[in-house]
């Protein structure tokens, strides 16, 4: 199980250099062998900062397989909430790093993203340095909204079927496209790597190995580069420290309670998991409860976690529900929390992570849902609706992404096949993707075409803001219950 630490939403794989290379063979192998695509982030302030106010980035970094502490205030904020990280793992290091390593498995790679010229001459050196090292393809396309690339790129990636995929996009533009298009693509491995390849090449200068090592490289990029990064790095000061702070302060209040020995419990109702915490978890003891989980998902890929009598939950021990998730996702359920105390259910709020987890008030509830297909959340609903409603309504499932976004879209079309005005409910989705995004402009113009109506109702707050951010606002037909929107 992975070991993770939460800092400000955003969880932060526990590892150094070698352990993060090991683990990336490991996914290569899977991949190689099922199919399973796997994403992995190089995290620094700049990331976090944005992930607390883009909902869809956060998202995806919540859900990736491997997310490194690229930059020293990662590492200094995991110290401060108790844990001392393996190390600094940034995307400069692990690329070259990563190369070595390929040229000695006989891992292939392609190269997408950079300046023209840069990713190309990075692949070269490389090259240079790894003998028998395979670059699968290189491709530095000119600037494209994620939600028109060009199909063919796609398709030359595919074709290629590299081991991993370097995308150099920047964030969160490069994140986003692989949570989009990574499913289709399926290769075993992709990396964002943002300004990695400039560095590689030379185009942007690193600072001396004394200010790497020392945290002080974020002031030689300043020096470097005044006028581009001064307002970006200010911003990020404030509102990082602001952020953490308020983490930092929710945590310190959880430390001032008595200390009750922990302990935790599984059982097995039916085809669930439960795990039963009470008392502090923390990095102290955290270790039994990641070996609990595992036997947990030995039993079945749907687990509860019963947080009733729990006090505490530090950083790791949040980071190790995250990942537990993670694991339950991935294998086709999910994980839900339940008797959730007041003070742990404001530090997930804090850290943005009440609408990642699925929350029931009690046991009971939880044991008494029957998992739903995507299918079934899709199915038109036309009860909602009052007999004479001209209106057609398909519900929204949980999380509108790439995973659930083919499924969706064909009943929408369905339902617009019978009659073109057509409300999406998306009262239960709480993660919308830029892959559902690309289905809602798609959905939009069809109902157009037919002459009749896309609308879009009782999107939270989240989602709202992921339309907001891509000014669909202004294009797509938004109300806020399905009553105003069948008017």
């Amino acid at each position: 199980m992975r070991k993770l630490v939460m800092v400000l939403g955003t969880p932060i794989d526990d590892l150094n250099m070698d352990e993060a290379l090991d683990q990336i063979e490991q996914f290569i192998e899977v991949g190689r062998a099922t199919g399973k695509t796997h994403q992995i982030a190089t995290v620094n302030a700049d990331f976090v900062v944005k992930a607390m106010q883009d909902p869809e980035l956060r998202y995806l970094l919540q859900e990736s397989d491997m997310a490194t502490a690229d930059g020293m205030p990662l590492v200094w904020g995991a110290k401060i909430l108790g844990v001392e990280l393996e190390g600094r793992v940034a995307g400069a290091d692990m690329v070259p790093a990563l190369a070595e390593r390929a040229a000695k498995k006989g891992y292939s790679v392609y190269f997408l993203g950079a300046a023209p010229g840069v990713a190309a001459r990075a692949a070269e050196m490389l090259t240079e340095a790894n003998p028998g090292f395979k670059v699968a393809g290189v491709c530095s396309p000119p600037y494209s909204s994620i939600l028109e690339m060009d199909r063919q790129i796609l398709a030359d990636i595919k074709a290629a079927k590299p081991d991993v995929l370097l995308v150099a996009f920047g964030n969160p533009k490069q994140e986003k496209w692989i949570g989009m298009y990574g499913r289709e693509l399926g290769v075993p491995v992709m990396i964002g790597i943002g300004g990695t390849l400039d560095f590689i090449t030379g185009k942007t200068k690193r600072a001396p190995e004394w200010m790497q090592k020392s945290g002080l490289e974020w002031i030689h990029r300043l020096l470097s580069e005044p006028r581009r990064l001064w307002k970006r790095y200010a911003v990020d000061m404030v509102l990082f420290s602001s952020f953490f702070a308020k983490q930092w302060w929710i945590m310190r209040q959880g430390e001032r309670l008595a200390t009750v020995l922990p302990k935790t419990e599984l059982l097995v109702v039916d085809d669930r998991a439960i795990i039963n915490v009470s008392g502090r978890l923390t990095t102290a003891n955290i270790k039994a409860f990641r070996e609990l989980g595992q036997r947990a998902l030995g039993e079945t890929n749907r687990v509860v976690v019963n947080l009733g009598e729990s006090e505490f939950l530090d950083s790791t021990a949040i980071g190790s529900l995250v990942g537990l998730a993670k694991q339950a996702r991935d294998a086709g359920g999910d994980l839900v929390l339940v008797s959730v105390p007041k003070m742990i259910l404001e530090t997930l709020g804090v850290l943005r992570l009440d609408k990642f987890f699925e929350i029931d008030e009690n046991i009971d509830q939880a044991l008494a849902k029957r998992p739903l297909s995507v299918e079934e959340i899709t199915q038109p609903n036309k009860p909602t609706l009052r007999n004479d409603s001209k209106w057609s309504v398909v519900n929204g499932p949980r999380r509108l992404d790439a995973n659930t976004v083919n499924e969706v879209k064909q009943a929408c079309q369905e339902a617009l096949n019978k009659n073109p005005h057509l409300i999406l409910d998306l009262s239960d989705t709480v993660f919308l993707a830029s892959a559902g995004l690309a289905m809602l402009a798609s959905l939009h113009r069809e109902a157009s075409d037919r002459k009749g109506e896309l609308r879009v109702t009782n999107c939270s707050n989240d989602v709202q803001r992921v339309i907001e951010m891509v000014r669909f606002d202004k294009v797509l037909s938004l109300y806020g219950d399905l009553a105003s929107a069948a008017a």
